[in-house]
């Protein structure tokens, strides 16, 4: 496997990259070593956990680094990106311990310089401000050992992937054949079975209208949705910081203490209590993205068993910086079947549409008999295209996979791909060729990602045998945050 692994050098450091996250950027070296909160271990890498801790940690440093949202380092699937990143540096790191790599000190010397950071620390003279140096290490959470044992984790895993991927080696021949087929041209005409085209012909009766009713109710259904008030404390641009801050604690004690009303935080803080009908969980229809009942976490804590059976108040929410919202369920509307009169449109509808499908089906189905024992009949089909992987013209997803995978070696020959909802569509192709030129650009792009995968699938397995020697083991698989976190 390693021997397949060195084919790829330049394409394997920049698949690594994409899993790897600079120690110096993101985490610092602490990542690797300090977070050993032993409350909740999600994974064990080598017998060392990973903790919820950790992974929260790494995520609110993630964004406030890539400047996003402070809550989107609350998300499920931004912290489970995170904890893979984390894994992947313990793998890794492992890795470098067991095949106890080292960094000399002139490799360490020359990358720091290329540290745009670094480089500002040297004054007009040539000397270093070790001083400022301090500064910034303090303002990233490290000190000077931290800072170097990171710099030097990271040579090592650099180290680490130029030791199996010495040489680039690629593979024309396969590329050749992959352009090849990606180029090939098929003449194909179409003949189109569309449920719409029946319609005329399907007039469902009374009876057969409320049948399908009655078996589909669960399709008629209007969901469940709440009426609520809520208030919000916004911060004075001209207030002192300190006094907003006694505000907050206020507003949040007083909504959390008397949960059966908004009305003393409401008066204590002369805040409005406003109001909003028709809320689902999908939130308030027309309102603005920034408004409090657009924001999800308020939305789960009102969709909670506490705000709607107990109709208690939500927990203070902070839904941007200097903005809480408080709110509660005034009244629980549940989800309902709606009466046949109030749908008999709807349902007539899907109704003809099922039935006229149906024929469009049939229809299909006796066409794609016939022609299988006589393709050469063209009757009915459109003009024929010619159509290619490169260009597939109007033919997308499954209808072209099809007609490319149709057996060439005796043509013509007709295929049959369902498009549910829709019908049935039969693809005749009479003739195969290849064109008389080729793109440069596109077979260099399509050889580029031939390599591009095989790399990756190389990396993954060269991944896999350190995630088994490191004997990773999920403890606890992550849970979302709590509205109130």
């Amino acid at each position: 496997m390693f021997d397949s692994v060195r084919k790829h050098q330049k394409i394997l450091q920049l698949v690594l990259m994409l899993f790897i996250v600079p120690s110096f950027a993101l985490f610092g070296i602490s990542s690797y070593s300090e977070f050993m909160d032993k409350e909740t271990d999600i994974l064990k890498v080598n017998g060392k956990a990973i903790t919820a801790q950790e992974v929260e940690i790494a995520a609110k440093r993630q964004a406030e680094r890539v400047g996003g949202n402070p809550q989107i380092a609350q998300s499920l699937q931004f912290r489970q990106a995170i904890l893979n990143e984390l894994l992947q540096q313990r793998i890794l790191g492992f890795a470098v311990s067991n095949l106890r790599l080292q960094v000399s000190k002139q490799e360490l010397v020359n990358s720091l310089q290329k540290i745009p950071q670094i480089r500002a620390l040297y004054r007009e003279d040539g000397s270093f401000d070790d001083t400022r140096f301090k500064q910034l290490l303090a303002s990233n959470g490290m000190n000077e050992e931290q800072f170097y044992a990171g710099q030097s984790f990271d040579l090592k895993i650099q180290q680490l992937v130029n030791s199996v991927a010495r040489t680039e080696l690629a593979n024309p021949k396969l590329a050749q054949i992959v352009s090849s087929l990606y180029a090939t041209e098929r003449q194909v005409q179409t003949l189109q079975f569309n449920a719409k085209d029946y319609l005329g012909k399907v007039n469902p009766t009374p009876e057969e209208l409320q049948a399908f009713y009655n078996a589909n109710a669960k399709l008629f259904e209007s969901p469940e949705y709440i009426d609520v008030e809520y208030i919000v404390l916004k911060a004075d641009p001209k207030e002192d910081s300190k006094v907003f801050s006694e505000k907050a604690d206020q507003f949040a004690n007083i909504t959390y203490d008397q949960a059966d009303t908004l009305k003393p935080a409401a008066d204590k803080l002369k805040l409005t209590i406003q109001s909003q009908k028709g809320l689902t969980r999908s939130g308030a229809s027309g309102v603005s993205k920034d408004h409090p009942l657009a924001n999800p976490k308020v939305i789960q804590s009102l969709f909670g068993d506490e705000s709607v059976k107990n109709k208690r108040n939500t927990e203070a929410v902070q839904i941007t910086p200097g903005v809480f919202v408080s709110a509660r369920v005034v009244t629980l509307h549940p989800a309902q079947i709606l009466p046949y009169k109030d749908v008999a449109a709807e349902v007539k509808r899907q109704v003809t549409q099922g039935a006229s499908e149906k024929l469009a089906i049939a229809a299909a189905v006796e066409k794609y008999a016939a022609l299988q024992k006589d393709p050469k009949n063209g009757a009915g089909f459109a003009s024929p295209s010619w159509i290619s992987r490169n260009k597939p013209g109007n033919l997308v997803g499954p209808s072209l996979d099809e007609v490319m995978a149709l057996n060439a070696d005796k043509l013509p020959a007709v295929v049959s791909v369902s498009n549910p909802g829709v019908g049935i569509t039969i693809y005749r192709i009479d003739q195969v060729r290849q064109p008389a030129a080729t793109d440069p650009k596109i077979n260099q792009a399509q050889a580029q990602q031939i390599q591009a995968l095989a790399a990756q699938s190389e990396f993954a397995g060269f991944m896999s045998y350190w995630r088994n020697a490191a004997d990773v083991k999920v403890i606890n698989p992550l849970k979302p945050m709590s509205s109130g976190s």
